[in-house]
């Protein structure tokens, strides 16, 4: 990802509101986060905030939220963000607090979330030091994030809130970090709020060219097998509307993204749902044999294309993103474009409605696209033992009737929850796709329900991913934050699990999660530990006991944890090995697939 960075100072274009009387450092930070419409912040105290903490407790406008850990308070932000399009906020301090919120940076710099993350740090004349709990928050963050500022002058504040919200929230969506020494927050000055400004060199949103908008519907009528490749850029773009307009046009069939999954109706006929590793076969087959593929708002990241010199090798190729950095950079285009998505497909919607495509003109590609689709769904052993984990969130998706925001942590729940929850709108499934950051789902969720009090807010996670942060049952308990999660158990890391059974002649490398001394005991026990933090919570064990026990939690007030015991033999599928290509896709648990016989892939394929 390319870093967008200022270039000198912000130049006001208006008159700057000027403060009569002098404000300290944390005071005019609090003013600028509200001057900006914060309404929340996940922040947890320490010496090099302190004086953050104090001045927020001044505030009659944002709301504190105290987490349990600096990354629980990053990972809410981002679930606060994700939810909502707006740039969320965290804040911890020097030292520990700043490398504790590291993993949530990356996470949303992968998943080009806004992200505004403020660090304490200690005095400026003692920066470089080896003070006590000082470290170098500006260097560490830079590949991690849009921009990094280390504030040295209390003048600069106010020009540098505004730079960073802006920053943060437009383009391509991503973290922002300020590292703010403590004698700057003490320090006192009369501040100049300024009302708007100009970055020198940064264009966060260019529109297309009308050529090459015309170019994409001349191949388009020319194409006999075209296909739509979408992306987590879509819904950043607050583009879907244009999106369905554009399908609805051209009948070009759909394929998603992990973070594109919501962006499209996966009930339309025309959507193949997503792709990838554990996509579908429709999806994997039409992307791949398309002789157009219109990519729109992807990055072509190595869990959709695997072997990427294969991916899609016969087709033309149209990549639009707002990211130039992102364009040829892991899959040549032909018709590379960078420009605002929703306004290309405006443009492009704009060219179609004046019957530019041939009547019918890949009617024949539709029929074998849906042949697929039916052939080859998402699907389980209904009729196993025990709970399956797939009829558990499919019964979830059926109670909620769709309608909840699903967060997930890391791991095979994580797929399932793609696989058999149903999406229909964006901001509903909010995971961590880039980096793939175990427990992100029960903060995230938190983060989800702060913004969305009305919604019902469900995080699908795994016991190893859900114990990572568990700490933040104490949070949502004491902020009367009434999220849920249904923890799918199977004592096991899972998608580990499932190479090691591929791949390694099931050989476990520390990848039970239980008690090895009493393998049949439930260990840890959750419902246990939700008692002691005050959270209701209770465990099944059968089929029958589901449905009530999710109706439960569904209707709790408060915050409720649902432990399903689930099987740990059960496996993903499809699944296509890391570094091979849609042909190598296994569909079935004795290894076949529908376009080889059983695989025969060397010890590491799955890694």
């Amino acid at each position: 990802m390319k870093k967008q960075t200022t270039t000198g100072k912000a130049t006001s274009r208006k008159a700057a509101n000027t403060v009569s009387s002098p404000m300290s450092g944390a005071d005019i930070v609090v003013k600028c986060l509200e001057n900006e419409g914060v309404e929340v912040i996940f922040a947890y105290p320490g010496g090099a905030s302190l004086e953050l903490h104090q001045s927020l407790t001044r505030s009659k406008k944002i709301r504190v939220i105290l987490p349990r850990h600096e990354q629980g308070g990053v990972f809410a932000a981002a679930g606060y963000a994700r939810a909502t399009g707006r740039a969320g906020v965290v804040m911890a301090t020097s030292g520990p607090g700043a490398t504790n919120l590291v993993t949530g940076i990356a996470d949303c710099f992968m998943d080009s979330v806004p992200l505004v993350a403020i660090t304490g740090q200690v005095s400026t004349h003692m920066i470089g030091r080896g003070a006590f709990q000082e470290t170098d928050v500006f260097g560490m963050t830079v590949p991690i994030c849009k921009h990094s500022y280390l504030v040295t002058d209390i003048n600069d504040l106010p020009r540098i809130f505004k730079e960073a919200f802006h920053i943060a929230e437009t383009g391509r969506p991503g973290p922002v970090v300020i590292d703010i020494p403590k004698n700057v927050q003490q320090q006192k000055t009369q501040p100049h709020f300024v009302e708007s400004f100009t970055l020198r060199g940064y264009q966060p949103a260019p529109k297309p060219e009308q050529a090459a908008l015309n170019d994409i519907v001349g191949l388009i009528s020319n194409s006999e097998r075209p296909m739509l490749y979408i992306g987590g850029g879509i819904i950043t773009a607050n583009a879907t509307f244009e999106l369905k307009k554009f399908v609805e046009l051209t009948q070009i069939p759909v394929a998603t993204t992990l973070m594109g999954i919501g962006a499209f109706p996966e009930s339309d006929p025309l959507c193949l749902r997503w792709l990838g590793m554990h996509g579908t076969v429709a999806a994997n087959n039409a992307v791949n044999e398309a002789d157009l593929l219109l990519a729109f708002g992807v990055r072509f990241d190595d869990r959709v294309t695997g072997k990427v010199e294969k991916f899609a090798e016969h087709g033309t190729i149209v990549h639009i993103d707002i990211d130039d950095s992102e364009l040829n950079k892991n899959k040549p285009a032909q018709l590379p474009i960078r420009c605002d998505i929703k306004e290309a497909l405006r443009g492009l919607n704009d060219l179609l409605s004046h019957g530019r495509l041939p009547k019918d003109h890949h009617a024949k590609w539709l029929q074998t696209v849906a042949t697929w689709k039916k052939a080859h769904p998402f699907k389980f052993d209904d009729a196993a033992s025990g709970i399956q984990p797939q009829y558990a969130i499919r019964r979830l998706w059926e109670m909620t009737r769709g309608e909840a925001i699903i967060t997930t942590g890391v791991g095979q729940h994580q797929m399932w929850a793609g696989q058999f929850y149903e999406f229909a709108k964006p901001r509903t499934f909010l995971t961590s796709a880039g980096l793939g950051s175990m427990g992100f789902g029960f903060p995230a969720a938190m983060g989800a329900k702060v913004a969305c009090p009305h919604k019902q807010v469900v995080d699908i996670d795994g016991d190893g991913s859900f114990v990572m942060n568990i700490q933040e049952l104490a949070c949502a308990h004491i902020e009367g934050i009434a999220v849920k999660a249904m923890v799918l158990n199977n004592q096991h890391l899972g998608m580990v699990v499932q190479w090691e059974d591929r791949f390694y002649s099931s050989n476990r490398g520390n990848t039970f999660l239980g008690d090895p001394r009493d393998q049949a005991r439930i260990y840890p026990d959750f419902v246990t530990i939700c008692q002691g933090f005050g959270v209701k919570a209770e465990r099944v064990t059968s089929k029958k006991e589901l449905d009530g026990a999710i109706r439960r939690m569904l209707e709790s007030k408060d915050c409720y944890v649902l432990d399903v015991m689930v099987p740990y033999t059960e496996h993903v599928l499809p699944m296509i090995p890391s570094g091979h290509t849609y042909r190598d896709i296994i569909t079935e648990p004795d290894g076949s697939g529908p376009h080889k016989t059983t695989q025969k892939l060397k010890p590491g394929s799955g890694l």
